[in-house]
């Protein structure tokens, strides 16, 4: 039998946020492979065939970060906020299927970073005794209005216990 997956969804802007922080990450990749060129032409004899794996490799990882993995995350984030509990689904290889008792939330926060703040997005955390839950690239203004409904309902399963 297989279990429904939740029914809300990250924003589809998440999914350029995303292609531009791997942009960022292939910029890193292909300035460490420079520097292997660099350092084979001027210091060290090292062996050009190297450098051109490593080339390979940083091609493979830039198609990775930036076209394949944002579109996986895509389909696969989800959650559900009902007045127990708060459902998490995320995951690429191994999809990892959380269920947070709202009687066990601690707190709740946004947090936005430059990249999403350019596209409007938050990042949803909720905190419990034993880890964060994270639901990112949301719109802030929904990120806001679930950290409030989320609260709410904390407060409420605190009260009936």
């Amino acid at each position: 039998m297989r279990i429904p997956r939740p029914k809300e969804r990250i924003d589809e802007k998440a999914k350029i946020a995303w292609r531009i922080r791997g942009c960022i990450y292939a910029t890193f990749e292909f300035l460490l492979v420079a520097t292997y060129f660099i350092v084979r032409r001027f210091w060290l004899d090292l062996p050009l065939f190297i450098g051109f794996i490593l080339l390979g490799f940083a091609i493979l990882l830039a198609v990775t970060h930036v076209l394949i993995i944002p579109t996986i995350r895509m389909i696969y984030w989800g959650y559900e906020i009902t007045e127990d509990a708060l459902d998490i689904q995320h995951g690429i290889i191994v999809i990892k299927r959380s269920l947070v008792p709202m009687v066990r939330i601690q707190h709740v926060d946004t947090e936005h970073g430059p990249i999403m703040r350019l596209f409007n997005l938050a990042t949803l955390s909720v905190s419990t005794a034993g880890t964060v839950h994270k639901i990112p690239a949301l719109k802030q203004k929904t990120a806001e209005s679930l950290r409030r409904q989320i609260a709410h309902l904390a407060l409420l399963s605190e009260e009936d216990v």
